[in-house]
């Protein structure tokens, strides 16, 4: 085994902490990586890789500048040898939070910043060199955990006896469509604890898509700050945050459909932020703009089966109980119906999920999102609805998909 002579640099980074109902959790975000500097005293220890490289797959939406845009995406790649380091361009954001894993491993966390390299594996790393042969491939995956931040990849880095491999994606492909919740905001590990990644990751053998961001509603209007809405939005590469419009004004880059693999499933989640009053969408409005949205959609997967998911609209008190609240319930219905009915009677297509009874008062945080334990149950009820609907099968063996959600009893008598 050779030993790289590598130069770490010190780096400040603030790691947030996770509160569990107020209570502080031990050792949050493990998995921390230093920065190291490659120079030309050490270069020929490494083997460089750009960002354009053929091994790299893309997962998620990442724009021409290999800038990482919305909810949980990520890169992932095949590797040989003890070391793999990743370079961050400049448009990354200070200490943004990745999440990484080799093969089936539970998910590591570390902070990063821009315009630095970090050492992600080395020889010590948990689950490296455990595959037999020695120097078999192994699988390197990392994603971005929140959808405000982003990462520009600036290259990949192996030792010198390594190197990376491609790793062929999956056959089908889920994409999600939605606003913070599908996002994941105020989840524990924000997208990574996400209902929608817990329905493409649970799959196990899919690759899949969130596409979605915290405000952002279905009509093309301005709400909590976002610009635009999904039926614009969808259609570009980046999402509607701050560092977009500084990056990409009012230009934003055309999302590429036929250069990406094509979605077999769509799911829609949208419909929350337009029926806040304060966004002033009429009910009219909000219809018109989800069958165009599911024309965009069907325009460029015609064969994507379209999910149309319902709104819980929160839970509020009655009587002496709770009761769900709803949102434009008949609207989604409606659009459910025009796409069964008239010249798209017998295409079957676009379905309705109805979320009644999945959620109750106590899956919702205090600010207003599911909580975690709810974000698994949807997740689960979909699983299970796309599996018996579209004929997919489960293909996670065992590797955890939501980290951190070992909670029990150990007390016998009590």
């Amino acid at each position: 085994m050779r030993v790289l002579a590598v130069l770490f640099a010190l780096v400040s980074v603030t790691v947030a902490a996770i509160l569990q109902n107020g209570q502080l959790r031990a050792n949050p975000y493990p998995g921390q990586v230093g920065a190291i500097a490659i120079t030309a005293s050490n270069s020929s220890a490494w083997k460089a890789y750009p960002p354009n490289a053929t091994e790299l797959s893309y997962k998620g939406r990442w724009d021409s500048k290999y800038i990482s845009w919305w909810s949980a995406p990520g890169l992932k790649f095949g590797f040989t040898g003890d070391n793999v380091a990743i370079s961050f361009g400049n448009y990354t954001d200070a200490g943004v939070l990745v999440a990484y894993r080799v093969d089936g491993q539970d998910w590591q966390f570390s902070n990063v910043t821009a315009n630095a390299t970090y050492l992600f594996i080395t020889p010590s790393t948990t689950g490296v060199n455990l595959t037999t042969p020695a120097n078999a491939v192994q699988t390197f995956e990392m994603r971005v955990t929140n959808w405000a931040y982003g990462v520009q990849l600036a290259g990949v880095w192996t030792s010198s006896s390594g190197g990376l491999v491609k790793i062929p994606d999956h056959p089908m492909n889920i994409e999600v469509i939605g606003d913070s919740l599908s996002a994941g905001q105020y989840a524990t590990y924000e997208g990574l604890s996400s209902y929608s990644w817990g329905l493409g990751e649970g799959f196990g053998n899919v690759e899949f898509s969130i596409t979605a961001y915290p405000g952002i509603c279905l009509h093309d209007a301005r709400c909590y700050g976002n610009l635009r809405g999904q039926t614009y939005q969808w259609l570009h590469t980046s999402d509607t945050s701050g560092r977009a419009i500084e990056i990409w004004g009012d230009n934003p880059e055309l999302w590429n459909f036929t250069a990406h693999q094509q979605a077999n499933v769509v799911v829609i989640n949208l419909g929350t932020n337009d029926n806040n009053t304060s966004n002033n969408v009429t009910n009219a409005e909000f219809y018109q703009s989800y069958i165009q949205l599911i024309d965009e959609v069907h325009s460029v997967w015609p064969k994507a089966q379209i999910i149309l998911i319902s709104l819980w609209n929160g839970f509020g008190a009655v009587g002496n109980t709770y009761a769900q609240g709803g949102a434009f319930i008949t609207e989604i219905q409606q659009v459910y119906q025009y796409f069964n009915s008239g010249q798209y009677a017998g295409q079957n297509f676009v379905y309705y999920f109805n979320t009644t009874g999945i959620l109750q008062h106590n899956d919702i945080n205090p600010q207003y999102h599911p909580t975690d334990v709810g974000h698994v149950k949807l997740a689960s009820h979909l699983l299970q609805y796309i599996k018996l609907n579209f004929n997919f099968v489960f293909g996670a063996t065992g590797p955890e998909v939501q980290h951190d959600t070992l909670y029990w009893n150990d007390q016998q008598d009590y």
